[in-house]
């Protein structure tokens, strides 16, 4: 058995699990990669490690210093985990829209927390600016940069896209993600089109976000909004510049939500609102290409962490979006309101 030192060395080496039900429908494999069986509980955990070991071989952050970050939660997450195993300070600023979840997670982890108003990222009061000054006032600390930082991508060229590779034995013929950084999409894309150039690269989008219409049209432009957290963006970062995408697929907050819910009930996956994206996504390709195709993506994070909002009826109510759910999955969050009083 081998024995790996502590929570970065645990980090990576997530099983890749075949979606039995989707894919005896489409006709296609659907694989996806287990990342919230990271220690941290998300695909996160890999940039945390990776942005922190570059600062570190870089000279950028010595033994007591501090790590900033601006997060929708998981990134920052993975970084308090880290920060605690190697004894630095972590300081996260994060929009106030976020779950109740990632915050408690969060200040449990020992981390500042410094919740801001969500804002446009041209907008100097944008979590990240404040992460990024707040970094620059404070003796050895760095500000991890998730968005820019190439540290990010460079996590799933060394790590998730070689396991994906063995794991498949290289008979992968589309890989998607949606992206909030761009780090897993991008470099997970980078390597396995290095390895295999004809297969294809696929963006998978929340409504809200502009990259669907950069990939599809070369302009960024925005139409409507999602409830997901930590994906989507309104610009493309430097882990998505030079990516080799192929093509983008754009899917519904009522669609992700009935995948997730597909996914808890026909496979038994807890999982959270990017996992219903980036699965929808994988579905809607399979119905596009046709039987024989694999198809790869990627189970970001755990339900847990959206249990006030996604698999709570009240708030899926508030937002419209209970009874665009499938009867089964309504009569079900019913049941377990009831239950719990």
């Amino acid at each position: 058995m081998q024995i790996r030192n502590g929570f970065v060395e645990t980090v990576g080496h997530t099983p890749l699990i075949r979606l039995r039900h989707l894919s005896e429908e489409t006709g296609c494999e659907i694989l996806a990669k287990a990342e919230f069986l990271n220690p941290g509980g998300s695909v996160k955990d890999r940039a945390a490690r990776s942005i922190i070991q570059d600062a570190e071989e870089k000279g950028l952050l010595k033994p007591g210093g501090t790590v900033v970050e601006g997060t929708a939660g998981n990134t920052g997450i993975g970084l308090a985990h880290i920060c605690l195993a190697k004894g630095y300070k972590c300081i996260i600023y994060m929009p106030n829209t976020q779950s109740k979840e990632k915050f408690d997670m969060l200040r449990i982890l020992g981390a500042e927390v410094r919740p801001v108003p969500a804002v446009p990222f041209a907008d100097p009061m944008n979590y990240n600016h404040q992460a990024r000054r707040a970094a620059e006032e404070i003796e050895n600390a760095i500000w991890a940069n998730q968005f820019d930082n190439v540290a990010n991508r460079q996590a799933h060229i060394d790590s998730t896209g070689p396991e994906i590779w063995e794991q498949t034995e290289g008979k992968i013929d589309v890989w998607t993600a949606a992206t909030g950084t761009g780090g897993t999409l991008a470099g997970t894309a980078i390597y396995l089109k290095d390895k295999k150039p004809e297969m294809k690269v696929y963006l998978a989008d929340p409504m809200g976000s502009s990259l669907y219409c950069h990939v599809k049209e070369g302009k960024l432009e925005r139409e409507g909004n999602s409830i997901t957290e930590g994906i989507g963006n309104g610009r493309i970062t430097a882990n998505v510049e030079g990516a080799p995408i192929d093509d983008a697929v754009r899917v519904t907050d009522t669609e992700a939500l009935n995948i997730v819910y597909h996914l808890l009930h026909k496979e038994g996956l807890y999982v959270g609102g990017s996992t219903g994206i980036n699965v929808g996504a994988a579905v809607k390709i399979a119905r596009e290409l046709g039987p024989g195709h694999t198809i790869v993506t990627i189970l970001c994070d755990s339900g847990d962490r959206y249990k006030s909002r996604i698999f709570n009826p009240e708030w899926l109510a508030s937002k419209g979006l209970l009874e665009t759910l499938e009867q089964p999955y309504q009569d079900w969050l019913h049941a377990v309101s009831e239950q719990e009083g």
